[in-house]
């Protein structure tokens, strides 16, 4: 998650999907052997905001926003063709083909073993999915690739910018198309709470430490105090969601995989766009690759705090954001795979 080009994947983030897939077990169970748990942590909502979710988000995302150097906004400039390329492929095209491919498999390929009501709950959660494009993990997927640093750091920068502005007219757009309806309250309320609040606070740590202790102090040593928080939260709340959600699981077991296909073609189907459009345009590989990964990956914290938001922590659409993150770190490491073999197609350096 640094934007060290050094920095390879950490022991946590690679085996990501080993520690949801743990989290999914033990929440289940307790869900299933103690629902008292859910009915006591239910009592703690503000505007159908959990919070006991909301502080668990927030420890996650605070830590990320504090890697991103807005600065680098001023550097857009450079390399333009790859940040038009993120741009349209992250808010042009992905949150709607989403929606198409999840519309096609929830309601036509598996419209016999998919209530409509569920089917409807798992496109919301898609859909949010969707159009939260990577904010962090990005940097990892960048640094197995060998993507240019200063790149990814504008990229995620200017997309952190958009999500402020485009997440909640695109999300009502697409769950009013899908006959869900969300009040813009609450939509706001969540993008302030789950993005606006972690990004300044990061924001002003960052130049408070900067301006104090330097920024080799704050790069090398002040940002990893917070990792094992940020594990540590990302953990609990993926306990806390497959807690509230373990009658669903228990009684649809197949759903679980019926929701990661359309979400794993998502993600290749976005990759190809961005990668091959890069490639068209001759940019070079150090800017491909990075430009190909941020929108195949998700801000899944956000999705699935949302998701929680709008529907509560027992809802299907809760349920399909979390698969989101149970089938990311596997996918996402077959696409570093297809882009490192096929770095020839493409220049060496920008």
């Amino acid at each position: 998650m640094a934007n060290n080009k050094n920095e390879g994947i950490s022991f946590f983030q690679k085996y990501l999907s080993v520690w949801v897939a743990l989290c999914m077990v033990v929440g289940v169970l307790l869900g299933h052997w103690f629902p008292g748990i859910g009915t006591f942590l239910n009592q703690f909502e503000y505007y159908k905001v959990s919070i006991p979710m909301a502080i668990l988000i927030w420890i996650m995302i605070y830590p990320m926003m504090m890697k991103v150097d807005f600065k680098s906004v001023q550097n857009v400039g450079k390399n333009p063709n790859g940040l038009y390329v993120t741009w349209i492929t992250n808010w042009l095209i992905k949150p709607f083909s989403m929606y198409g491919i999840s519309v096609l498999f929830f309601f036509v390929i598996f419209k016999g073993l998919i209530a409509p009501e569920l089917a409807t709950q798992y496109l919301a959660g898609a859909v949010l999915l969707g159009a939260a494009p990577c904010t962090a993990m990005v940097f990892v997927w960048s640094t197995l690739t060998k993507g240019n640093p200063a790149y990814t750091v504008v990229q995620v920068a200017t997309n952190d910018l958009i999500i402020l502005f485009a997440f909640v007219p695109i999300v009502k757009f697409l769950l009013g198309v899908s006959n869900v309806s969300v009040p813009y309250s609450t939509l706001i309320l969540s993008v302030v709470l789950f993005v606006v609040v972690p990004l300044t606070a990061g924001i002003l740590t960052r130049v408070l430490v900067v301006r104090n202790r330097g920024a080799e102090y704050f790069e090398k040593k002040f940002v990893h105090k917070f990792d094992s928080a940020t594990t540590i939260g990302l953990l609990l709340t993926l306990v806390m969601v497959f807690l509230f959600q373990s009658e669903v699981i228990l009684k649809n077991p197949l759903h679980i995989l019926l929701i990661a296909v359309p979400l794993i073609l998502q993600t290749y189907l976005i990759f190809f766009i961005a990668y091959s459009a890069c490639r068209i345009l001759k940019l070079p590989y150090d800017i491909a690759a990075p430009a190909g990964m941020i929108g195949a990956s998700n801000f899944f914290e956000l999705s699935v705090a949302v998701a929680v938001a709008l529907f509560g922590t027992t809802s299907p659409a809760a349920l399909a954001t979390t698969v989101g993150v149970l089938t990311e770190v596997p996918v996402m490491l077959t696409l570093v795979k297809i882009a490192n073999k096929t770095k020839g197609w493409f220049s060496a350096k920008s």
